[in-house]
């Protein structure tokens, strides 16, 4: 079963007299509970394919379909509540709140939602994470290792169909890119999610079940 399907999506953004063909064309089906890379090159419409897939961009043209939900058919209210209901976005800043704990950023789609937490998953994701002792800890007092691993908590508290992550590592060293894309495959792995994650490193890229590649908005090559 698929989680996303594109077809003939474009997206094109105006700039004075010219206009910039970020998605041009994107034919694409991604399998439902697999972890899928996207990369090219700076440029290459990675981030704009990613915003597409994520309801926070509507396409210029063509179809983008998410779990089911044709995103062209919402209207603005419609698409927040996909977007609070059914994606899970990690950030390579982190987007944390500041003046909230780690427990109180990981519950805020929750919150918005008036959803009630599911305790016993909270828990699970956190152990996982190794947050533990974190919890009632402000951002500013974390690693940014530890930072990112509390915005993944965050995106997956609300049991999206699909977890969106663009360029989660692109401000750590070799190391805390590795384990912070490992955790990533991890969380994927074991409350069988569906990931896409956007990078510029091909190593980290080998860690997905699947890659993409894109090139001036064009899918390239699309592994199995």
């Amino acid at each position: 079963m698929d989680i996303v399907t594109l077809k003939n999506a474009k997206k094109y953004f105006s700039t004075g007299n010219q206009q910039i063909q970020a998605v041009d064309g994107v034919d694409l089906t991604i399998e439902k509970g697999r972890f899928t890379a996207i990369v090219g090159a700076s440029g290459s419409g990675k981030t704009t394919l990613l915003n597409l897939i994520g309801g926070l961009y509507r396409p210029t043209e063509g179809t983008v379909i998410v779990d089911g939900i044709d995103l062209s058919a919402l209207n603005e209210d419609q698409l927040t509540v996909f977007r609070r209901r059914k994606v899970g976005f990690v950030f390579q800043e982190y987007n944390l709140i500041p003046d909230l704990t780690v427990r109180e950023n990981i519950l805020f789609p929750l919150a918005l939602d008036n959803s009630r937490p599911d305790m016993i998953f909270f828990e699970r994701i956190t152990t996982l994470l190794g947050l533990e002792k974190y919890l009632d800890s402000f951002p500013h007092m974390l690693s940014g290792g530890t930072q990112q691993c509390t915005a993944i908590a965050r995106a997956l508290i609300a049991k999206p169909a699909i977890v969106l992550a663009d360029e989660p590592t692109g401000s750590f060293d070799v190391k805390t890119s590795q384990n912070v894309a490992g955790l990533l495959k991890l969380t994927a792995e074991t409350f069988r999610q569906s990931l896409i994650m956007i990078t510029h490193d091909l190593e980290l890229a080998q860690l997905a079940d699947r890659m993409i590649r894109l090139e001036d908005g064009r899918v390239v090559f699309a592994g199995k």
